[in-house]
């Protein structure tokens, strides 16, 4: 039982050192603004948008890209319709905007045909077609501020860099298992701003980020990538730093957030965290493989301390005290990554919340390594 415990608090001041450490990163990580480059952008901008039985949430995502302060005639929007089984591409014909453009992955690929990406194939072919210098991705279920692609601009003609990561948050978050995520999601996003400052890893999140069109091309796309479902963001990003050490960059700014809908229900949202973990063994940068190792492991330890108090009632005040130094640290981090993404009326719910959080990091990371799970009403190992 010594034993047991001696892991446990090994784990417990690893973890505390990378949440302070995550903590500083978060608050040094400056905001930029593109109201400070005043210089008007001329970049050529293309906007990707993949899209699968999207019909109900393209039109407001349309609209929200209709509404852009960067000029029209600069910037085009593609949508790529993946097999969608509902109106999805005539939503997109009938937009009444002359830059925006449809193209259907069924002109391209026959649907008997097997592919364990179709993301991948669907902004690939969309690139291909595309007439922008900077490549903008989010997906159809987003929305975001008039200022995103001004500010994205701004950001790409200050330094030119070849990828830029930008923030994502959840909205309408009408119920407590909707609040969790957007507090779980939020917290990966203030991890992904305070990775880009300390340069101790790099992460983002394909609803949100761009790169340049000849540095997609100049290292290989998807080539080696192709076979994995999911890394359209991460593992392309990767492949751009390896080649541009100093040319991935972050946008801490909140005319950059996109906002992105939380899933309705409990399988669809093991399902959508499956999928994000199942490629945490394919990164080539194992800094980040190092710190998931140890996120998980905390989680398990205290899973196995809350199994052992059954047995051993003593243990239960040391289950007790992990758990609210778990939750100090973890809320000295969350409460201003929450304050700039205006979500700080959702910390109520993060103390409840924190059971069904170390389950779910568990059951997620275990299947993301040896299960499968559905997306987009597809099997995906």
């Amino acid at each position: 039982m010594n034993a047991l415990l001696i892991t446990i608090l090994a784990l417990a001041l690893l973890y505390g050192v990378l949440m302070l450490t995550y903590f500083y990163g978060w608050q040094q990580l400056e905001i930029f603004s593109p109201s400070a480059h005043s210089t008007p952008g001329t970049t050529r901008v293309s906007v990707i948008i993949p899209a699968r039985d999207e019909a109900a949430n393209l039109p407001a995502l349309l609209l929200a890209l209709q509404q852009q302060t960067y000029p029209a005639h600069l910037f085009e929007v593609i949508v790529i319709d993946d097999f969608s089984e509902d109106a999805t591409a005539d939503v997109v014909r009938n937009f009444p905007a002359s830059n925006v453009k449809l193209l259907q992955l069924s002109a391209h690929l026959d649907k008997t045909q097997r592919l364990n990406s179709y993301k991948k194939k669907a902004i690939e072919l969309a690139i291909e077609q595309a007439s922008g210098d900077l490549i903008l991705t989010t997906d159809a279920d987003c929305v975001m501020g008039a200022k995103w692609i001004q500010t994205f601009v701004s950001c790409y003609e200050t330094s030119y860099p070849k990828f830029i990561a930008a923030p994502v948050s959840f909205y309408k978050e009408d119920n407590f298992f909707k609040h969790f995520q957007s507090l779980d999601f939020m917290t990966m996003q203030g991890i992904t701003g305070a990775m880009a400052y300390l340069k101790s890893g790099t992460m983002c999140n394909g609803a949100n980020l761009a790169y340049e069109k000849k540095a997609f091309y100049e290292v290989g796309g998807f080539i080696g990538i192709d076979m994995i479902a999911s890394g359209d963001d991460m593992l392309l990003m990767y492949k751009i730093y390896h080649a541009y050490p100093d040319g991935v960059v972050y946008i801490k700014s909140e005319e950059a957030i996109v906002r992105t809908l939380p899933v309705d229900d409990f399988p669809s949202f093991m399902n959508q965290r499956i999928r994000w973990s199942s490629k945490a063994d394919k990164y080539e940068d194992k800094r980040i493989t190092r710190v998931l190792a140890l996120v998980y492991f905390w989680n398990v330890a205290l899973l196995v301390l809350a199994v052992a108090a059954f047995f051993v009632p003593g243990l239960w005040w040391w289950l007790l005290w992990l758990m609210i130094y778990k939750i100090c640290v973890e809320l000295l981090f969350l409460g201003p990554v929450a304050k700039f993404f205006d979500k700080v009326s959702l910390l109520p719910s993060f103390i409840p919340g924190q059971p069904f959080h170390i389950l779910y990091v568990i059951a997620a990371g275990w299947l993301g390594k040896f299960g499968s799970y559905k997306w987009k009403g597809r099997t995906v190992k």
